[in-house]
């Protein structure tokens, strides 16, 4: 894009841009209304989608909610909830997700002897400890949970938070004095602690540390906390491994049991927890920048937050279960990225040392190899002001660690999943304007890292299948190839060469509108270099041709004894080469070239997504043939909508020519998506699914990095408006929607045949009006040579 257009579009976006639950799980909200209300956080919580149901205000560094025995902290069908952590991803898949500093309210005596025998250590163990609870009259909204436990004469435990606290109220209904437990020693499940403190301040307060290991087998890394209480206890002690000691003010010590229980006189008890990455000092400012609001004037406040958060776009139309899906996504991708700096703007970096944050949020937890493709654009449409303290603050990374992240955890990179997620990721945002004013220094961050690799003492591997790919153009497979941790690329070689192209494209296109012209046919040039591991002469199902690794030197990959499958994992990262075909939306023309023409790729296309049977019944069809399991990513030859690597390939159907078999696919995927626990579609990702939901639902979706197009499908609802930060508003019109069946897009009002829209029309407010048809035969919108974008690096 030309520097002058990218300047418009960022004015456009930057332009007045101001600083930045339910009765039961399944209920939904009735049509219209308040947003908040149509929120259930119980979706995706279920079947491994991995959200949390608890507290959290948007962006929030602390969350509250319950831990059960589930990795990711809660699921719905599990029968006994062991405490409420302060700490929770949305929807992340490794093990190590946090439930840190966990309190749940009991009663009985505590010592030796009682109830709670302090002689014995398992007294202390959560899972001995747990309490049993029960789904009725359990809310999860946006700010607010509340769950009836059944255990300890039954306790009403509410829940809600603010950007640095967590907010919980006990009301116990058993007379007679209380406890409240604080567990530092154990998490969520499979989160390995490795040591831990807790200190007694005073008769209102506990404070300490809790060392965990992060994220996808990362390092061990500390958070700090302050918990402050409502009222005083009348009693306390500690326990440690060796078992507990009442009236002791401090266990501290490695890893194993290790806590404290406060005892009160009963009643009603509210207790406020704040945590901070930095050190201990940061946790207690951070308390006491929220210190004073009684639990229903933060609850409100944190509703009145996810208000105007959820506000941003409103819908008409649609069933009830529509609406409460739909706000239910917005609402999960806007969780993350988490606020990263303490309330004095101190925030530790990723060289291990305190840096601050002036006049803008740091932010941290970024799944880059997720969040590339959906939800970092939806953010940046949405709130241009948070999107650039996320550019700054992933150029922070760079400039303190040294290196550009992949999957950033806390103030340490893990080098969890593989490719150049940050490439697309950054451009995007460049193209949203969220770059503005750092640009060339980003530039030069993203031209270093395409070309070149971390050094061996870099704690970041970066792209290490450069040498090869810089060499020859492809990403040697190899499996025995060194690892800085869970992932590297040349153990999925043919996997990272298409990532690799697709980001260098992208890049071509942020240097063109630079001026780097040079840098930009060389880029444009790597960005087909997923042409050197088509091979012509693999076969499957009928069709020739499928991506193929390579080993280093050159020589085709094959398995021993046996030939090349394309359903097989070999060279792929959670896919195969059926998925990965389609990561080449950067080069359709090139594609399209080596499948035989644009009538054998809409044969694939249709073998792809089951179409024949899709248009009989989709709901069974997306079920039966599409989806296997949350995990289960290799050996399939069909659409795979719990991963990111096909996301987009709906929309390959429209950048092949046939727009109306786009709509009917993304329609099929819809059925997945539904108000109830398990209604999201494998993990979440820090709101990668949910922001396909989003997009999808709306009818227009970001299919290729770094072009700022949207390409357009049938709209879910009848009408929906998208509230910009700059002032203006995006109107999507499709009269007589029926999310119920299969429509196609028979035209826009405007009379536009492009299936495409500009972020600079979107950027200065727009009405996009589709007539929609239920005959697909009257679907031939678009359908011209006009009708799609061009590829930005076809060649």
């Amino acid at each position: 894009m030309p520097a002058s257009t990218s300047t418009r579009v960022a004015g456009l976006l930057t332009a007045l841009v101001v600083p930045a639950g339910l009765l039961t799980p399944v209920a939904a909200a009735a049509p219209g209304g308040d947003p908040v209300d149509a929120v259930n956080t119980f979706i995706g919580t279920k079947d491994d989608g991995n959200t949390f149901p608890g507290a959290s205000a948007p962006f929030g560094m602390t969350q509250v909610s319950p831990i059960s025995s589930h990795y990711a902290g809660y699921r719905y069908d599990d029968t006994a909830i062991r405490g409420f952590g302060h700490f929770f991803l949305s929807g992340a898949g490794c093990w190590e997700q946090g439930g840190l500093v966990s309190s749940l309210p009991t009663t009985g005596a505590v010592g030796p002897g009682a109830a709670f025998d302090t002689a014995k250590p398992e007294t202390f163990d959560h899972k001995k400890y747990a309490s049993p609870y029960t789904h009725e009259g359990e809310i999860g909204k946006p700010g607010y949970y509340k769950v009836r436990l059944t255990g300890y004469g039954g306790v009403d435990a509410e829940a809600t938070a603010t950007t640095r606290t967590g907010v919980e109220r006990y009301t116990f209904a058993k007379s007679g004095d209380a406890n409240v437990f604080v567990n530092v020693g154990q998490a969520n499940d499979k989160e390995p602690v490795t040591a831990s403190q807790i200190r007694v301040v005073g008769d209102r307060t506990v404070e300490g540390m809790v060392e965990s290991q992060a994220f996808c087998g990362g390092k061990p890394y500390k958070t700090w906390f302050t918990t402050t209480f409502d009222k005083p206890f009348k009693s306390f002690g500690t326990w440690s491994p060796t078992g507990g000691t009442p009236g002791s003010k401090e266990s501290v010590g490695g890893e194993g049991l290790r806590g404290a229980w406060l005892t009160f006189g009963g009643g009603q008890v509210t207790a406020t927890t704040a945590i901070s990455h930095v050190d201990a000092f940061g946790a207690k400012l951070n308390l006491a920048s929220d210190k004073g609001r009684s639990f229903d004037a933060v609850r409100d406040g944190a509703q009145r937050a996810w208000r105007k958060e959820l506000s941003s776009v409103d819908i008409k139309g649609g069933a009830k279960d529509d609406r409460t899906v739909f706000y239910t996504s917005l609402y999960h991708a806007l969780l993350q990225p988490l606020t990263g700096n303490d309330a004095d703007g101190r925030y530790r970096g990723f060289d291990d040392k305190i840096h601050r944050a002036l006049g803008w949020t740091y932010y941290e937890f970024f799944s880059l190899w997720d969040t590339y493709r959906t939800q970092n654009q939806l953010l940046a449409l949405l709130r241009p002001a948070r999107a650039k303290d996320v550019a700054k603050s992933v150029l922070a990374i760079h400039d303190q660690g040294g290196w550009l992240p992949r999957w950033a955890y806390a103030n340490q990179e893990t080098n969890t999943m593989t490719g150049d997620p940050v490439t697309p990721f950054l451009v995007d945002l460049w193209r949203f304007g969220a770059l503005s004013g750092q640009e060339f220094k980003a530039y030069q961050a993203l031209l270093r890292n395409s070309r070149e690799i971390p050094p061996a003492s870099s704690p970041f591997q970066g792209r290490s299948g450069n040498a090869s790919y810089q060499k020859d153009g492809f990403v040697q497979y190899d499996k025995d190839f060194p690892k800085k941790g869970q992932d590297t690329d040349p153990d999925h070689g043919a996997s990272a060469t298409l990532e690799y192209a697709l980001a260098d494209c992208s890049l071509s296109i942020m240097a063109a509108g630079l001026g780097k012209k040079d840098d930009a046919k060389a880029l444009a040039d790597k960005g087909r270099s997923y042409r050197t591991l088509w091979d012509s002469s693999v076969t499957d199902r009928g069709f020739t041709g499928f991506y193929r690794p390579k080993l280093e030197g050159g020589e085709w990959f094959s398995p021993a004894g046996k030939p090349f499958n394309p359903q097989s994992q070999d060279g792929f990262h959670e896919g195969t080469s059926w998925q990965y075909q389609w990561l080449t939306q950067q080069d359709v023309p090139g594609l399209v070239d080596r499948m035989g023409g644009k009538e054998n790729v809409g044969k694939r296309l249709d073998d792809f997504f089951a179409y024949g049977d899709l248009v009989k019944d989709p709901a069974k069809t997306v079920r039966e043939e599409w989806v296997v399991g949350p995990y289960n990513y290799y050996n399939q030859f069909r659409y795979n909508p719990n991963n990111e690597p096909d996301l987009h390939s709906p929309w390959m159907y429209t950048l092949t020519g046939q727009p109306w078999k786009t709509s009917a696919v993304v329609r099929a995927a819809h059925t997945l998506f539904t108000n109830a626990p398990n209604g999201v579609t494998g993990n979440d990702d820090l709101g990668t699914m949910s922001a396909w939901y989003v997009f999808s639902a709306l009818g227009l979706y970001p299919a290729v990095p770094g072009t700022g197009q949207f390409v357009l499908n049938a709209p879910r609802f009848e009408k929906s408006v998208v509230h910009l930060e700059n002032g203006r508003d995006i109107t999507i019109k499709a009269d007589g929607a029926d999310a119920s069946k299969l429509q196609y897009v028979q035209g826009l009002g405007s009379g536009s045949q492009r299936a495409y829209v500009g972020l600079e029309q979107l950027a200065r407010g727009t009405t996009l009006d589709f007539r929609l048809t239920d005959d697909a035969a009257k679907a031939t919108w678009a359908t011209g040579p006009e009708g799609a974008p061009k590829s930005p690096c076809a060649g």
